[in-house]
C-alpha cells in the first residue's frame, strides 16, 4: 500500500498545498499538478457531475506523480464514500458536516475494523491490484486515509468543537461561501460573524491537533488564512484558473491592438 505523504505532513503539524478540480479530468491533470508543485488535489463530485469511472481513471493517472488524490463526495452516505476509497483515492471530503454523530459515521465508513466498518475488497485499485497480507493492508489503508469534514453551515460551526474531537476526523475544512450564506451574510467575508466563525473553526482544530483547510482564490487571501492558522490550502479551481489566465492574455492582446 502506498502511503499518503499529505496526511503525514499535516498530522505532524506541517502545511500542505494543493488544488481543486471540477472540470479538466484529463490524463495530463496529475502530471501538470506535479510540475506546478501541488501536493494534493481534491477531485470534486459534488458539483461537477463526474462519476466513479472518471475518478478511477484519475487515480490511475496519479500513480507515479507524487500528487495525492482526494475526492469530495456529494453527501454523507456509505455508498458514496466506500467505492471512492476502493477506486484508490487517499482521502475523502464530506460536505455539510454538522454533528459529532455524523462525523463519527463518516470516519467509520472510511476505515476498516477495528477503527471503522469499511467493507473488505483487495486486489483492487486502492492496493494497486497486488496480493499480500490483507490485515497489513487494512492497517496501512487506515493510516493513509485522510478524512476531511467540510464545515459550512451554522449548525456545523456551532458543533465544530465536537466534530473536530471525533476520532478519525482529520481536517476541518472551511466552506466559506456556504457558511456565509447559512449565516445570513452571503459573501460578506469581512463580517464580524463570519470572522468569529473562522476563528472558532481554527481554535477547534488546534485544540484537537488537527489542521484547518481552506480553498483560496489568490495568494493574498491564502496568506491571510495561513496567518490565521490554516495548514491545508487548495489554491484555486481548474476552470477558474484557466479562465482567469486566458482572459488576462486576451484582454492584454486586445489592449495592445488598440
Amino acid at each position: 500500500m502506498r502511503g499518503n505523504p499529505v496526511r503525514t505532513t499535516v498530522m505532524k503539524g506541517g502545511t500542505a498545498f494543493g488544488h481543486m478540480a471540477f472540470e479538466f479530468f484529463t490524463p495530463g491533470l496529475f502530471p501538470i499538478l506535479a510540475a506546478a508543485g501541488a501536493e494534493f488535489v481534491i477531485l470534486d463530485t459534488e458539483h461537477s457531475g463526474v462519476g466513479i469511472e472518471t475518478i478511477k481513471s484519475q487515480v490511475a493517472y496519479a500513480r507515479g506523480t507524487g500528487v495525492v488524490p482526494l475526492v469530495r463526495v456529494p453527501g454523507t452516505h456509505y455508498h458514496l464514500i466506500a467505492p471512492m476509497l476502493d477506486a484508490g483515492v487517499m482521502g475523502i471530503m464530506v460536505p455539510m458536516v454538522e454533528t459529532a454523530d455524523q462525523a463519527a459515521r463518516i470516519a467509520s465508513w472510511c476505515r476498516y475494523r477495528p477503527e471503522g466498518v469499511r467493507g473488505l475488497a483487495f486486489g483492487m485499485p486502492h492496493d494497486d491490484y497486488t496480493g499480500g497480507d490483507h490485515v497489513a493492508k487494512m492497517k496501512a489503508a487506515n493510516e493513509r486515509t485522510l478524512v476531511i469534514a467540510l464545515i459550512e453551515t451554522a449548525t456545523g460551526i456551532e458543533n465544530v468543537d465536537a466534530i473536530m474531537a471525533t476520532p478519525g476526523v482529520d481536517v476541518g475544512w472551511l466552506g466559506h461561501f456556504d457558511l456565509s450564506n447559512a449565516l445570513g451574510i452571503d459573501g460578506q467575508f469581512d463580517h464580524p460573524r463570519f470572522k468569529a466563525a473562522v476563528k472558532k473553526l481554527v481554535k477547534a482544530c488546534e485544540r484537537n491537533g488537527k489542521p484547518a483547510g481552506f480553498l483560496c482564490g489568490d495568494v493574498k487571501t491564502g496568506r491571510r488564512f495561513l496567518d490565521q492558522g490554516f495548514r491545508m490550502l487548495a489554491y484555486g479551481v481548474d476552470s477558474g484558473l484557466f479562465q482567469q489566465a486566458l482572459k488576462t492574455g486576451i484582454d492584454g492582446l486586445r489592449a495592445a491592438k488598440g
